[in-house]
């Protein structure tokens, strides 16, 4: 975690407050500027509650004029602007400051068009993850990602944060599935990358976006990328003697050339909880791992042999295979149900640091050594095919000091993820969280060409600032674009 430089509501802030509601009001339609400080709190932290600062306005568009509108205001007046979806990022990555202005995307909730034959579908971002496959499911086509939130979570934080799911182990997450944007940049100005047409003309800018955390732009519309339902899906639910074990079976797995759509692990804290809530029938053992295989009856079957004969080789304590579909519902209802469960055991932080997954035994056997050392009890539940963990650490946040233990205890876990050769983050993006531990994943010379790139498309450093860089590196780029003002 990360300490972050909030300004208080002095008397500057409280004058620029008046001149930038005033004109915003002006400008847009009257329901679209929130102002009343009892209002604004609502926004004034994500996922990641730790943390919180009421912003000076929310402005809440409803069309992608609408909102370049009020981006120019906000660069005319040198106010920075925080971009907000649904709020669900775990890494303070909407976090506000005292003299911002949050843009929300949740009233971009429209469908523009639906093209099966050309396998796209193009929304506005406020539109939730999970309601863009239920838009196409009548015509027997799905979006693949799904993480964990998407009931709730919408496409415009999918794209800021790269998100993933339990399926991108097969289909990729958010980059591989986005064809094309429309988005607006810090001074107001609309723009269209990529589209429907693969392999356009000019620089694919689009990876650029994607994961860039409302650093560069906020993205209005998206075209994404849809597929036909598999023939059939069938889960299963293998259990083992120790979190090691089951970690290697994801190893062997991926060795062996088997490719299942989705291979999700929960270990025995994880597992308490969730059966406690969702009742879904998962055994009591130190570890479990949900596979999924999809295609033919005959292409499920194969996969289903292969994958226990890999299994067996481990002495599963279960090893067990949906038999119809209220059970394969119920497997996946567990696994969606997880991180709500688990907060009905106490306060947690999540974490996302991604490593190889050959490195998921020495990493599971380590992350409890840090639980002993940090005497903090921790529940791991990730993707565990693609080796993107979420370690949850449990904590009172009514006990002084147990946060700081907690984020220590964080820290350790993201430092050990780049050591065996994975990353920070790999969905839920670095916000604040992890600002801090940058400096661990890249030298000065890959961060200063970032901050290049965040120089040439927000020249004012407007957009989301004191993300993702820390404060100290990127103090140079800041400095230059004040004194550009």
């Amino acid at each position: 975690m990360s300490s972050i430089s909030m300004p208080r509501p002095d008397a500057a802030i409280i004058a620029k407050k008046d001149r930038i509601v005033a004109d915003l009001t002006r400008a847009l339609p009257a329901d679209t500027v929130i102002s009343d400080p009892e209002e604004t709190l609502a926004y004034e932290c994500d996922a990641l509650t730790a943390y919180r600062c009421p912003p000076l306005a929310v402005v809440l568009p409803r069309t992608t004029e609408e909102l370049a509108t009020a981006m120019r205001i906000c660069h005319d007046h040198r106010v920075p602007v925080i971009p907000r979806g649904a709020g669900t990022s775990l890494a303070g990555g909407a976090l506000p400051t005292a003299d911002s202005v949050v843009i929300g995307t949740m009233r971009l909730n429209d469908v523009l068009e639906i093209d099966t034959a050309n396998r796209f579908i193009r929304v506005q971002t406020g539109v939730t993850n999970l309601s863009v496959s239920a838009e196409l499911e009548p015509a027997g086509f799905f979006y693949a990602p799904d993480p964990s939130s998407q009931l709730a979570c919408t496409i415009a934080g999918n794209i800021g944060m790269n998100s993933g799911g339990a399926h991108c182990l097969k289909y990729g997450v958010t980059t591989n599935n986005l064809m094309g944007v429309r988005m607006v940049l810090a001074d107001g100005r609309i723009v269209e990358l990529g589209g429907p047409q693969p392999g356009g003309p000019g620089l694919d800018m689009l990876g650029l976006i994607c994961g860039s955390e409302g650093q560069l732009a906020i993205v209005t519309e998206a075209t994404l990328r849809i597929l036909p339902r598999p023939q059939g899906a069938r889960p299963m639910l293998i259990g083992f003697a120790s979190p090691e074990i089951a970690g290697e079976c994801v190893a062997r797995i991926i060795r062996s050339g088997v490719l299942p759509v989705a291979i999700e692990y929960m270990d025995e804290v994880c597992l308490r909880a969730v059966e406690d809530f969702a009742k879904a029938g998962y055994p009591q053992c130190p570890a479990v791992l949900i596979v999924e295989v999809e295609g033919s009856e005959d292409e499920i079957a194969d996969q289903i042999a292969r994958i226990r004969a890999i299994a067996d080789q481990l002495d599963p304590v279960e090893f067990r295979t949906s038999r119809n579909a209220d059970e394969s519902a119920a497997i996946w209802k567990g696994r969606k149900s997880a991180f709500g469960a688990m907060g009905r055991l106490g306060d947690y932080l999540c974490l996302d640091g991604t490593v190889p997954v050959s490195q998921l035994p020495h990493t599971l056997k380590r992350i409890g050594e840090l639980s002993v050392e940090h005497g903090l009890e921790v529940a791991n539940v990730f993707h565990a095919g693609d080796g993107n963990m979420h370690p949850l650490i449990l904590f009172d946040a009514n006990t002084p000091g147990d946060l700081e233990r907690a984020e220590a205890f964080g820290r350790d876990i993201l430092a050990l993820c780049v050591e065996v050769g994975g990353c920070l983050t790999g969905e839920h993006g670095v916000g604040i969280e992890k600002r801090d531990l940058m400096s661990r994943q890249y030298d000065p010379q890959d961060m200063a060409i970032q901050m290049e790139i965040k120089d040439a498309f927000d020249p004012g450093w407007l957009l989301n600032p004191a993300k993702v860089f820390p404060l100290e590196v990127s103090q140079p780029h800041r400095d230059r674009a004040a004194a550009r003002a």
